[in-house]
C-alpha cells in the first residue's frame, strides 16, 4: 500500500469522495495505468454504487465496515493482482464470464477464433467442434450459444479450470450442449471421433521462455503459467496440435490456433510441411498483429 497507510485513522472524512481520492492515489502509487477509472470500478464492486452515482453523491457517508472492505480489495489490486480476478468476472463476446486464478483471463483478440468457427459452420449447423484448452470456457460457450445445434466438446488439462468452465456454461444455459473432458490436448477424444470433427479451435500457451520475465506482473505473477508458457520458442503446443489434429479432423476440416507476435509465419510453414494442411487464412487482430492461423486438412493427407 502507499506510504499514506490507507487506514481509517488517517482518512480525511468517511465519504465517497474522500474514499475515491484515497483509492485512486493508492493505485497510482502502485503504478496502475488507469487509477481513477479502476478506483471507481472497485468502489462499485464493494458498495454497489455506480461510478456516476459516486460522482453525484461524493458526500455520501461510508461506514467503517464498507471502508474496510474497500481497503481489502484495493490492497489486492495494489499488489498487481489482475482487476478481473479481484472482481471475479470478465466480459467476452458480449457475455460475462466467471474468472479465477485457475483460468486465463479472456482477451478480445480471441474472439477471432469464435468468429471464424461460426463462419466455417454457417452451412453445417450440426457441426462437431472441439475447444482445446478451454480454460474459462469463454470460447466454447460463445460458439455453443451462436450455433445451438452444433456438438461442442471442451478439453482442458486442468480440473480446476474445467470447474470454472462448467460454472460459465451453466450461467449461459449451454451446459447440456457442451461435453467437457479433462486431459492433455486431444488425448481425451476416443476413436469414434476419428475423421469426424469439423473444427478444432484453440488458444494454446504461446509465451516464449525468453519473454517470460518481460510480462506485466498481473500476467507473470497471477495468471496460470500452464495457460501461458509455450516452451522455448512459444510454439510447443502448436506443433503438438498439428500432429494430433489430422487424426480427428474430416477431410476439409479446419484447425484454428491463436498465435503470438511473430509466430504466424513459422506455424504456417510447419503446418504445410507436415503434408496434412494447407493455410487458407491468417487473421489479424485490431492491432494489426497476425493472431489466428487457419488451416484446412487436405483430403488424404500425409502419413503420420
Amino acid at each position: 500500500m502507499s506510504a499514506r497507510g490507507f487506514g481509517i485513522a488517517v482518512v480525511p472524512g468517511n465519504t465517497i469522495g474522500a474514499l475515491l481520492t484515497e483509492v485512486a492515489d493508492t493505485l497510482k502509487d502502485a503504478d496502475i495505468e488507469q487509477p481513477t477509472l479502476e478506483a471507481g470500478w472497485l468502489l462499485e464492486f464493494v458498495l454497489h454504487l455506480s461510478p456516476l452515482m459516486q460522482r453525484l453523491r461524493p458526500e455520501r457517508q461510508v461506514t467503517v465496515p464498507e471502508w474496510a472492505s474497500v481497503q481489502a480489495v484495493v490492497a489486492r489490486r495494489a499488489n498487481r493482482e489482475p482487476l478481473q480476478y479481484v472482481l471475479g468476472t470478465e466480459e467476452f463476446c458480449g457475455r460475462e464470464f466467471r474468472v479465477t486464478p485457475s483460468v486465463l483471463i479472456p482477451r478480445p483478440e480471441s474472439a477471432l477464433l469464435v468468429e471464424e468457427t461460426v463462419r466455417r459452420c454457417k452451412d453445417n449447423f450440426m457441426a462437431t467442434v472441439v475447444d482445446v484448452g478451454t480454460g474459462s470456457g469463454c470460447l466454447a460457450v460463445s460458439v455453443a450459444a451462436t450455433l445451438p445445434e452444433a456438438r461442442v466438446l471442451a478439453i482442458d488439462v486442468s480440473p480446476e479450470a474445467l470447474t470454472v468452465a462448467r460454472v460459465n456454461m451453466a450461467q449461459h444455459g449451454v451446459e447440456k450442449r457442451i461435453d467437457c473432458f479433462c486431459g492433455d490436448l486431444l488425448s481425451p477424444l476416443n476413436d469414434k471421433l476419428a475423421n469426424q470433427v469439423d473444427v478444432i479451435f484453440s488458444n494454446p500457451p504461446y509465451i516464449a521462455e525468453i519473454d517470460w520475465m518481460a510480462l506485466q506482473p498481473e500476467v507473470r505473477c497471477f495468471e496460470p503459467r500452464l495457460a501461458l508458457a509455450g516452451g522455448r520458442d512459444g510454439m510447443d503446443l502448436h506443433r503438438r496440435l498439428l500432429q494430433q489434429a489430422p487424426t480427428y479432423l474430416k477431410d476439409g476440416g479446419v484447425l484454428l490456433m491463436e498465435v503470438g507476435l511473430g509466430q504466424a509465419q513459422v506455424v504456417c510453414r510447419q503446418a504445410e510441411e507436415s503434408g496434412w494442411f494447407s493455410t487458407f487464412e491468417v487473421l489479424r487482430d485490431e492491432g494489426g498483429i497476425a493472431r489466428v492461423v487457419c488451416f484446412e486438412r487436405k483430403a488424404g493427407g500425409a502419413s503420420l
